[in-house]
């Protein structure tokens, strides 16, 4: 083990993609600034793995190694922008509300579906990435990355606790917004957001995804003409695989 560096904790991000003109637009949050990871920070909606979605997990998919990251995805969506997808029947606003607030209290995702008549479809979500960071004295996640296209007509509102905005925004205009400083992205998500940069449709993300193998990334420094680099692996669908450690932003 590195010193200085804990054990990762599982977690899931879902990128979802509305299409639009020219390009598909993202569904991203804005991490409260008081959260201790990425506080202040546009990700991608997600979150830890919890054991009642590893549960559930082993009842809806016994044999998907994957079952859990798609609950848990699926599970924060809902949580952090009120989405509801994968969800069977559709629910209306009003029992989106009602599971929210319910899954913020504690509420079991599964005991929740059950109560409802709900069932949870899980290969709605197509795998993208693997990320594992590991900064000494960071907290670290190993966070499975999916992609899916959202629901029609999908109402979008932040929990107003982990995250204080949701909204929808192209990759590049994203970016921009953190290239003029309007903006704060973790090493990750400026990475994803490069690569989704590149596609006209979720169509073309899915191919994307389907041609380019999901290995765990790790980042690494390397030294270079006296500067410091933050890389990850070429080959991986990545077109930047690299910037300053200076300049990111690594928690």
């Amino acid at each position: 083990m590195i010193a200085g560096v804990t054990e990762p904790i599982p977690a899931a991000t879902l990128i979802l993609f509305r299409e639009a003109e020219g390009a598909p637009e993202l569904l991203m949050v804005e991490r409260a600034r008081a959260m201790a990871f990425a506080g202040g920070a546009l990700v991608f909606p997600g979150g830890r793995i919890d054991p009642e979605d590893e549960a559930l997990a082993l009842r809806l998919a016994p044999g998907d190694p994957l079952g859990a990251a798609r609950v848990a995805a699926l599970r924060e969506l809902l949580e952090e922008a009120g989405v509801a997808l994968g969800l069977a029947p559709v629910p209306d606003a009003a029992l989106i509300a009602r599971l929210r607030d319910r899954l913020h209290g504690g509420a079991p995702f599964g005991a929740l579906l059950a109560e409802h008549g709900l069932s949870l479809t899980l290969d709605a979500l197509t795998p993208f990435a693997r990320w594992c960071p590991r900064h000494a004295n960071m907290r670290i996640f190993d966070t499975h990355f999916f992609i899916a296209p959202a629901p029609e007509d999908a109402r979008v509102e932040a929990d107003g606790g982990e995250s204080v905005r949701a909204f929808w925004g192209r990759a590049r205009d994203i970016l921009a917004e953190a290239e003029g400083g309007r903006a704060s992205l973790i090493f990750p998500t400026r990475r994803n957001l490069e690569r989704l940069a590149r596609f006209a449709s979720f169509a073309e993300a899915l191919a994307d995804a389907r041609a380019h193998p999901i290995e765990t990334i790790t980042p690494w420094i390397e030294r270079r003409d006296g500067i410091d680099y933050l890389r990850i692996p070429e080959g991986l669908g990545y077109p930047v695989t690299e910037e300053a450690l200076a300049d990111a932003r690594r928690d």
